[in-house]
């Protein structure tokens, strides 16, 4: 478990974590299927983030998407310790969802419950081999995409994900919209573009989130990914909760 203790603020930090208005948050999860948190990170701390990617220091793999059918683009997963920052981050913004995980998996009629607190989570993750960090920041250029996906890495899933836009848009980059679809039992697939603005954060579900009907609640399936850059060059923070094997 070392490097994964929870960290104090670094200097510099908005807190803004500590404002985010839970229940709002929780109900357009629940009918959007996704939240966003206005100005998560001030510029400053985007650019500072952003200014990390060419160093190979703070990462432990380097992954070229075409290499593996991914998309087109490039991202690094982090090291533990993981930046200060980064670490403050992923152990405030977890126990509010965990507690909405806990009620998904209520609705799903799921055994599952989630600790209180990350380093809770990550040692049942560690305990089965789940070791590595999955927090990563992605760069892509004119003419790269992000597939749509799932960050699934192992036994253990943590069903909620936070991904924070660095770049700024229309200045930095053109194009590279934010898409997650749903798939809803014997219906057509459902696209939703997401607006983010620098520092904007978006809260989705990994892999499924539940749905009420009107037999009851059933789970629906969830995919992300990017659409092609138009132009410039685009950074995006990714913070998945559950390490990897």
């Amino acid at each position: 478990m070392a490097g994964v203790e929870e960290k104090a603020a670094p200097q510099g930090s908005n807190r803004k974590h500590g404002k985010i208005d839970w229940t709002q948050a929780a109900q357009q999860l629940e009918t959007r299927g996704h939240t966003v948190v206005r100005e998560l990170l001030a510029p400053p701390q985007c650019r500072s983030l952003a200014k990390l990617y060419p160093s190979e220091t703070p990462f432990r793999s380097h992954v070229v998407m075409q290499r593996h059918g991914f998309g087109q683009g490039e991202y690094k997963y982090f090291s533990y310790p993981l930046p200060d920052m980064i670490a403050e981050l992923r152990a405030a913004l977890y126990p509010p969802l965990a507690d909405i995980a806990n009620r998904w998996n209520i609705a799903l009629k799921r055994p599952d419950r989630y600790p209180d607190t990350l380093n809770g989570f990550l040692k049942r993750c560690h305990d089965t081999g789940q070791t590595k960090p999955t927090p990563l920041l992605l760069s892509y250029e004119q003419g790269d995409y992000n597939c749509l996906h799932q960050d699934l890495y192992g036994e253990h899933v943590f069903p909620l994900q936070v991904a924070i836009l660095l770049s700024l848009p229309d200045r930095d980059f053109t194009g590279g919209e934010f898409v997650l679809t749903e798939q809803r039992p014997r219906m057509q697939s459902r696209a939703e573009v997401v607006g983010l603005n620098q520092g904007d954060a978006v809260i989705f579900p990994v892999h499924h989130r539940p749905v009420e009907g009107k037999r009851g609640t059933y789970r629906v399936n969830m995919r992300h990914g990017v659409s092609r850059l138009h132009s410039g060059h685009r950074h995006t923070l990714g913070i998945i909760f559950h390490d990897a094997a």
